[in-house]
């Protein structure tokens, strides 16, 4: 972590500014947050803390770092990094950034813009911090958000909660927000395998206040998993989570799995 990107965040017991000094983070009221040996810092306040091990875990966090890192959701990166690079993006944070692959992927093609990423997972922000070290890492939630007010031009929510009063707090006027969502038919083949009636998801598109809603993109593939990949997608989805014994039972035999995978990118301006 740099002075510069340490100078984004802020302390989540008074909200002052926070200064790098040597191996710690510390505000003028002297509260003080050490850097772990990946780089990253611990800025989730005790009172947001509502688990002992809150977030992703790291059966989950892992799973989606081997899936991903494998390339099986390369076109919707590709998706994500042409949208993000029509829009200003010299400082960007990543809200619930998981274990980093996005960040790494838009960190290269954008051309190195400053990156602040934060998740509630103490696993997830590890590999995050470790992939992309030239970034700002942090544990942290976005309801009490450790990034301070006005920094981000770009703010991007990929899967995580729509905290729409912290988001508008971190971005700039004018700053833009990226929300993906999962299309109607995003992992469809998965649920056909895990349920007896599978469904799709509800698509549509929603206002929040102080934002403008600006577009809409959708990036759909279909996907031919085989072998370890299979369990991984179901690893690294809630539905690990939520499905009945019979159903992880018929995807624990499935060694070959076509999916349709999709993201829809909803863009909205801070007014």
């Amino acid at each position: 972590m740099t002075p510069a990107l340490a100078g984004a965040l802020r302390c989540p017991v008074c909200g002052g500014p926070l200064l790098l000094v040597g191996r710690s983070l510390r505000c003028p009221k002297a509260h003080s947050f050490d850097l772990a040996r990946e780089g990253y810092a611990n800025l989730l306040a005790i009172q947001k803390k509502h688990a002992a091990d809150p977030g992703d875990g790291k059966e989950m966090v892992r799973a989606r770092r081997a899936f991903l890192s494998a390339g099986h959701y390369g076109p919707l990166m590709q998706a994500l990094g042409t949208l993000c690079a029509a829009l200003p993006h010299e400082r960007m944070v990543d809200a619930g950034c998981g274990e980093g692959s996005y960040d790494r992927f838009l960190y290269d093609a954008l051309g190195g813009p400053q990156m602040v990423g934060f998740d509630l997972s103490k696993e997830a922000v590890r590999l995050a911090a470790k992939l992309v070290p030239e970034g700002a890492f942090c544990v942290g939630g976005s309801f009490s958000a450790p990034v301070r007010d006005g920094w981000a031009d770009l703010l991007l929510n990929i899967f995580s909660p729509m905290a729409e009063a912290e988001f508008r707090r971190m971005l700039c006027p004018g700053g833009y927000l990226i929300y993906a969502v999962p299309t109607a038919r995003h992992l469809y083949g998965l649920k056909e395998v895990l349920y007896q009636t599978p469904y799709e998801n509800e698509v549509k598109d929603t206002t929040y206040e102080g934002f403008s809603f600006v577009e809409a993109r959708e990036a759909t593939v279909t996907l031919t998993l085989e072998g370890a990949s299979v369990g991984q997608l179901f690893a690294m989805t809630p539905y690990y989570w939520n499905t009945p014994a019979d159903g992880a039972a018929r995807l624990a035999a499935c060694q070959r799995l076509t999916t349709e995978i999709g993201f829809r990118y909803l863009v909205y301006r801070k007014n």
